[in-house]
């Protein structure tokens, strides 16, 4: 079992285990994964992956993870059916941050997660000078860093199922 993963048999129930979702799973997702490793352990385990990966992690995401001093050497670009296999972490919550992937059909996810859209400008699809194109990385970023922040600032474990499901919509929305 790869570090960082919440192992499949776990009974904690102060322990979640989040998938971030993109379409080519070498930029947002990936970027989403490293700052919640970071920011949310060990309460939330990280992980992402994509509908259609582009089997590399993007230079540009790598640099900004780096910038922020956030751990890269156990990120990968990796499909999304390596998360519906037997014997795969149980999800909590599922988070699309691309607009490809929301609209995409889903695999069913063992564990019934919740989902929500948290859909972010692709960095990758950023053009123009290297400055520019390094604030398409820094604005996805910091983003994504002031989500992940409200998701963990939120009471999950006096919160009901459906007063969840609401707060991380609304934060999707921020």
């Amino acid at each position: 079992m790869r570090s960082g993963m919440l192992p499949v048999s776990s009974t904690m129930k102060s322990a979640y285990n989040v998938l971030f979702l993109c379409t080519g799973n070498s930029a947002r997702s990936i970027m989403a994964e490293a700052i919640l490793r970071r920011k949310g352990m060990p309460t939330f385990y990280a992980h992402s992956a994509g509908s259609h990966p582009a089997g590399r992690v993007h230079p540009q995401a790598l640099r900004q993870l780096e910038l922020a001093k956030l751990a890269t050497d156990e990120l990968r670009s990796k499909s999304w059916d390596e998360f519906a296999l037997p014997g795969a972490p149980l999800l909590d919550f599922v988070f699309t941050v691309c607009d490809n992937a929301a609209k995409e059909v889903c695999p069913i996810w063992p564990g019934q997660p919740m989902t929500a859209h948290w859909g972010v400008p692709d960095p990758a699809a950023a053009r123009g000078t290297p400055e520019q194109i390094a604030r398409a990385f820094r604005d996805a970023f910091t983003m994504l860093e002031r989500r992940i922040s409200l998701l963990l600032c939120l009471p999950l474990a006096s919160l009901d199922k459906l007063a969840i499901k609401k707060e991380i919509d609304r934060i999707g929305k921020e």
